[in-house]
């Protein structure tokens, strides 16, 4: 006899959504850890060709190794997409409380599109952000940080995610204000931080983004195993 979830006994219910919450809950720790290892790893290998102080992390689609960092955007991307999925399965649902999720979901499609338009090498060997890139990167930035300031509404809903809501909503607004610093004091040529881009850019995701998402992964994992004891 074929079930759908609907009409699955209790105890199945509760073990297929256990299993793909944890697996969601691994992807949100996993993606930014590998990322983070991986770009770390490729700056260490190209030593004094880049510049981590004024070079962006993208700028490393425009090395020999290159290709590496492209499937290291794609593969955040599609761990970023899975982990927007048990998220939107793993807190209580709310009113409109699908818009966090959703923008979560967007920000790994923003991943998965800065590996499929790198940045390349220009004539004198620089590295140029194509404009694919640059959409990617606007999408990516904007559609996380608002995401945290949606999920945290929700977050208070649920008594399992209510005491990281205040975390997720500091982190959310922080974002924010570091992405809109972002574009009008360092991304333009002419812009007075401009040559401390890629400090900037790695304090805002390994001091912000990427802590609240490794917490909200951990948590979901602590849901996960609260469904397998209820």
């Amino acid at each position: 006899m074929t079930y759908s979830l609907e009409a699955r006994p209790p105890l199945a219910v509760a073990s297929t959504r256990r299993g793909w919450l944890s697996v969601t809950g691994w992807a949100g720790i996993a993606g930014p850890a590998l990322f983070t290892a991986v770009f770390l790893g490729l700056e260490a290998v190209l030593g004094d060709r880049y510049d981590r102080v004024s070079e962006v992390v993208s700028a490393l689609e425009a090395g020999p190794y290159g290709w590496v960092q492209q499937v290291n955007f794609a593969v955040f991307g599609l761990l970023t997409i899975a982990f927007a999925v048990g998220l939107h399965r793993g807190i209580a649902p709310s009113r409109a409380g699908i818009a966090g999720p959703a923008l979560m979901f967007i920000s790994g499609i923003a991943l998965v599109l800065a590996g499929a338009f790198p940045f390349r090498e220009d004539p004198t060997g620089a590295a140029a952000e194509s404009v694919g890139h640059a959409v990617a990167g606007v999408m990516f930035f904007s559609s996380g940080a608002v995401a945290l300031i949606l999920l945290s509404r929700r977050m208070a809903h649920d008594s399992q995610w209510r005491g990281l809501s205040a975390y997720t909503l500091v982190a959310g607004v922080i974002a924010v204000a570091g992405f809109v610093a972002f574009g009008r004091l360092v991304i333009p040529d002419d812009a007075p931080w401009h040559a401390y881009a890629g400090l900037a850019q790695r304090g805002l995701i390994l001091l912000v983004l990427f802590p609240c998402r490794t917490i909200l992964g951990w948590r979901l994992l602590r849901v996960a195993r609260a469904v397998r004891r209820g």
